[in-house]
């Protein structure tokens, strides 16, 4: 009997032995494959310095700016577009929005003139310009894919695009997430162009620096989906509405337009953006809502979210109406969006010079040349055409326009072009006229044989 007990009691002692391990194996495993999951989403990062990051960081940093939703809306390309209370939108987490006041009737946009009757036709308007293709606005054209779920969120709510793990494991650092590089940035005005170019942007873009101050800017914006030869690189196009000084973190901007960044978005989608900064670039401001200062008003547009349909060559253009102005009243500077479309607005007392007004407007696209293989990138601008091939090949910007004290759009009176490298990608400036107004064609394919 005592051998028997003796022998259970080996078993039993043995036992322990082997699911002792079986236990840690199992543990191990889960860790393994949980770590696995980190690293391999850290090293889909296209920089070295993204394995700084922790899941626990990220994950605290998206509980900060992704707010509990009301109802959830999936885009048909993946997005999440989160309906969230207005009151309770990731702006007011700024610490100079603690007490403000949300702007809850969108302001009279500023005063532009309208399409004549004659040249409306069903959901397509044709210009009378001679020679001219047919194009589509945006408020019945170029409008998001997110629309296409057919629901909208609820009254009390507004929508704003979730933020993912991935998408901050693709920014360089939690810092740096959602933002521009002060540098690059900075680069067309800071540095020859020689210098630029070194630096991987370059530019084709117009700029009017008035006497007068200005508040706003406009432009209807010729929308594509260029195409980039690796995906750390970035074709924009866009008003920057600025003031203060372009050295050191005086720097204020207000942006807008469209782009195809792969690092912030994870695809290669044209998508409508919005940014600001009040420093510079230095450590204020983000794109869209990724950090507190936007405030989302509108229930039909979202920033950061992507635009659909595009232009193709020799085909249909569309375009997207792209308004930013100061509201007279409060002071707050508003980014509108189609023809009425008010989308939301970046409180007056975000910034210093822009707390009273604009200096200095440029119109125009960006690409970033990393020169993948050694060369100049093939990294679309705008169509992928260049300037001189014209209107249903080139992109453009047409309807140029500054706001003034009265809210009236005025086209600008005195402009410059500027492009880094004409070989590469160019820009041409044409003389108003009674439906384009002041406008240009800009862009180009990159890599060619006067581009090497």
């Amino acid at each position: 009997m005592g051998g028997l007990l003796q022998r259970k009691r080996r078993y039993s002692s043995s036992s322990s032995v082997v699911l002792l391990p079986l236990f840690w194996a199992f543990f191990l495993a889960i860790f393994l494959e949980r770590s696995v999951d980190i690293v391999s989403g850290l090293e889909y990062s296209k920089d070295k310095q993204a394995s700084s990051l922790t899941l626990e960081r990220i994950q605290k940093h998206l509980d900060k700016i992704n707010k509990p939703a009301v109802m959830t809306i999936e885009s048909p390309d993946g997005d999440i577009i989160d309906c969230i209370d207005k009151w309770k939108q990731p702006a007011f987490d700024h610490p100079l929005l603690k007490n403000h006041k949300l702007q809850l009737v969108p302001p009279e946009m500023p005063r532009v003139r309208r399409m004549k009757e004659e040249e409306v036709k069903g959901d397509k308007h044709t210009s009378s310009r001679k020679n001219e293709e047919r194009v589509v606005i945006s408020g019945r054209g170029a409008w998001q894919v997110w629309h296409q779920n057919r629901t909208r969120c609820p009254k009390g709510t507004v929508p704003i695009r979730r933020t993912t793990v991935d998408d901050v494991l693709r920014a360089k650092s939690l810092y740096d997430f959602g933002k521009k590089q002060p540098r690059m940035a900075l680069a067309r005005h800071t540095v020859s162009p020689d210098d630029v170019n070194a630096k991987g942007h370059e530019y084709a873009i117009a700029t009017s620096r008035p006497s007068e101050a200005v508040y706003g800017a406009s432009a209807t914006i010729n929308v594509w989906n260029p195409s980039l030869q690796v995906e750390e690189e970035m074709s924009i196009s866009q008003i920057w509405v600025l003031a203060g000084s372009f050295e050191g973190s005086d720097l204020n901007s207000v942006e807008a337009g469209w782009h195809v960044l792969p690092d912030l978005h994870g695809d290669k989608s044209t998508r409508l953006f919005a940014y600001w900064t009040a420093d510079g670039y230095q450590s204020t401001g983000c794109y869209n809502t990724l950090c507190p200062g936007f405030v989302q008003v509108d229930k039909e547009i979202v920033v950061g979210t992507a635009i659909a349909p595009v232009s193709t060559i020799s085909g249909e253009l569309y375009e997207s109406n792209i308004f930013i102005w100061k509201d007279p009243k409060t002071e707050n500077w508003w980014l509108g969006y189609g023809n009425n479309n008010a989308v939301g607005y970046w409180p007056s007392n975000l910034f210093t010079h822009l707390a009273a007004n604009a200096t200095l407007v440029e119109w125009g696209g960006e690409v970033f040349n990393s020169k993948p293989n050694g060369a100049h990138t093939s990294t679309q601008m705008g169509s992928g055409r260049f300037a001189q091939e014209g209107n249903g090949k080139a992109s453009y910007f047409r309807n140029l326009g500054l706001v003034d004290s009265n809210n009236d759009i005025n086209p600008p009176q005195s402009i410059s072009t500027q492009a880094d490298n004409s070989n590469c990608y160019n820009i041409n400036l044409l003389n108003n006229n009674d439906d384009w107004g002041t406008h240009f064609y800009f862009g180009g394919p990159g890599f060619n044989p006067n581009c090497p």
